[in-house]
């Protein structure tokens, strides 16, 4: 797909489609305008024959209309004019995307990015409307055997921007939309590979692909043999019911050119959750294969990072693990000594990320990390809090949970903070062991996080639960979202200094 941005008048433009917006109740754009008088009122004729009344996501495409160089226009209602917001701005641009591949114009010209969106500037327009337009056309059909393309898919888009001075921050934000668009395409593709093909030493493959492709970045394998020597005992143990070997990924991008303290991204890496021992009920557990979706995130965060070429320290750790049941599985009220010589008593072996991630998390404290987020399909409770569309925050940092609440609200990627107060460890608590890997129901998603924490006192850190926002469930539509490489991306930009526009 390519991209492109252009400030020009829409009578000018010769394409095979340019693409305008109507709001409600049937008001022309500016633009709109524009190839009305061109046309001599043959556009707001059929407005007032009733045609399209505006409201958002109605699309209405033309043909040969009089006196415009393009053979289409495609008409996009937008709502009403004051209320559009951010997400109507993507829903529209996603629906227009999937029309123009269904239209047969393989090249659009597209004025929505002109658009007034409340508190949102060009570089934030055309870098989503560059996200959206990927994210519509992104399908995996790898293993099937029979591809279904459109016969005339759409193959180009320019974006129109106001002024020739807004140019330059259109082509970035074109460079910045494509780095993120490719980040979370990598993470989709390897959540939605099948577990029998997706086990940590596919995910161990993975990173080393991003080694061969990028001179900033190198990546080494940390073996289930030097884990036993390192004390990772959790993590070991999660791993013990599978035949497959638990591999922990390091990929580290040297972007600064010194020895600044990293950022490091940990992420939940188990290619299937059986729930081992406490075995989960056989509805939906072809979905377990998703439970690396905090390791494919950061995977996907470290591939948009390097595209973007930041000047800044990143280690991703992919912390890959199957939990299977067998006659070497952990069991519940098995006793395990984590890494940092704390032990655990484990109440319900489908507690198992944490179990995982604690390892992990006292393994990175050798490279001395400016903070430290972890980012794991977590808890069930998380998705009955936040449903799908937020992702769960918890953080003993204050300023690092405001970066990322921020970096969230500039990308559109959505995360909401809970608390992780000192009442709620109490949860923990076991008459056999420091503590135990489960809290109960109440609160399950705070309980989890405070777990972590037990084991992050050494550095700045915060924990995201995308339970609930890494797929989509059940049906057709089923699938990774590329959840949270867009977010944990614009964190990143912003602590290199080049989330500014211009």
């Amino acid at each position: 797909m390519e991209f492109s941005v252009k400030s020009g008048s829409p009578e000018k433009q010769r394409s095979a489609c340019i693409v305008v917006g109507v709001f409600e109740p049937r008001r022309l754009s500016a633009i709109a305008e524009q190839l009305d008088e061109i046309s001599e009122g043959y556009i707001s004729n059929l407005l007032r024959r009733g045609d399209l009344e505006g409201k958002s996501g109605q699309m209405l495409l033309l043909h040969h209309v009089p006196n415009i160089l393009s053979e289409r226009v495609l008409l996009v209602g937008c709502g009403k004019e004051r209320e559009l917001d951010e997400r109507q701005y993507r829903q529209i641009i996603s629906k227009t995307i999937n029309t123009l591949n269904e239209t047969g114009s393989m090249e659009a010209v597209c004025f929505l990015s002109e658009l007034h969106v409340k508190g949102r500037d060009t570089y934030w327009k055309v870098r989503q409307a560059v996200e959206a337009t990927q994210d519509c056309l992104y399908s995996f059909n790898s293993l099937k055997t029979r591809k279904e393309e459109p016969r005339r898919p759409l193959r180009k888009i320019v974006f129109n921007v106001p002024t020739r001075r807004e140019l330059p921050i259109g082509e970035r934000a074109i460079n910045h939309g494509l780095a993120v668009a490719a980040g979370i395409n990598t993470c989709k593709d390897v959540a939605n590979m099948p577990p029998n093909i997706c086990n940590p030493a596919y995910l161990a493959d993975q990173a080393k692909n991003l080694e061969s492709e990028y001179d900033k970045v190198t990546t080494t394998v940390v073996d289930e043999e030097e884990m036993a020597e390192l004390g990772m005992g959790s993590y070991l143990a999660v791993g013990r019911g599978s035949e497959n070997e638990s591999l922990m990924s390091i990929i580290k991008y040297d972007g600064a050119g010194d020895d600044s303290n990293p950022i490091v991204l940990v992420g939940k890496g188990l290619t299937f959750d059986s729930g081992g021992i406490s075995l989960k009920p056989g509805e939906g557990m072809d979905e377990m294969k998703y439970d690396m979706g905090g390791a494919a995130g950061v995977l996907g965060a470290m591939h948009a990072l390097a595209e973007l070429d930041l000047p800044i320290n990143v280690i991703g750790v992919l912390a890959g693990c199957e939990n299977m049941p067998g006659g070497n599985a952990y069991r519940p009220g098995d006793v395990l000594t984590t890494m940092s010589g704390q032990t655990v008593e484990v109440l319900n072996t489908d507690a198992e990320g944490r179990l995982v991630l604690c390892d992990a998390l006292t393994y990175v404290e050798r490279f001395d990390p400016e903070a430290v987020i972890d980012v794991a399909t977590l808890t069930g409770a998380c998705v009955i809090a936040l449903g799908k569309h937020a992702t769960g925050l918890l953080s003993t940092h204050n300023p690092l949970a405001h970066e990322l609440l921020n970096a969230s609200d500039q990308s559109g990627d959505r995360a909401w903070r809970l608390p992780l107060w000192d009442e709620y460890q109490e949860q923990l608590e076991s008459p056999f062991a420091d503590f135990t890997n489960l809290g109960g129901r109440p609160a399950g998603t705070i309980t989890a996080a405070c777990f972590l924490a037990r084991f992050t006192k050494k550095y700045h850190w915060a924990h995201l639960d995308v339970a609930g926002t890494a797929w989509r469930s059940g049906g057709k539509d089923k699938g990774s979202t590329g959840r949270p490489v867009s977010m944990l991306t614009q964190f990143l930009l912003n602590r290199s200094g080049q989330e500014q526009s211009e």
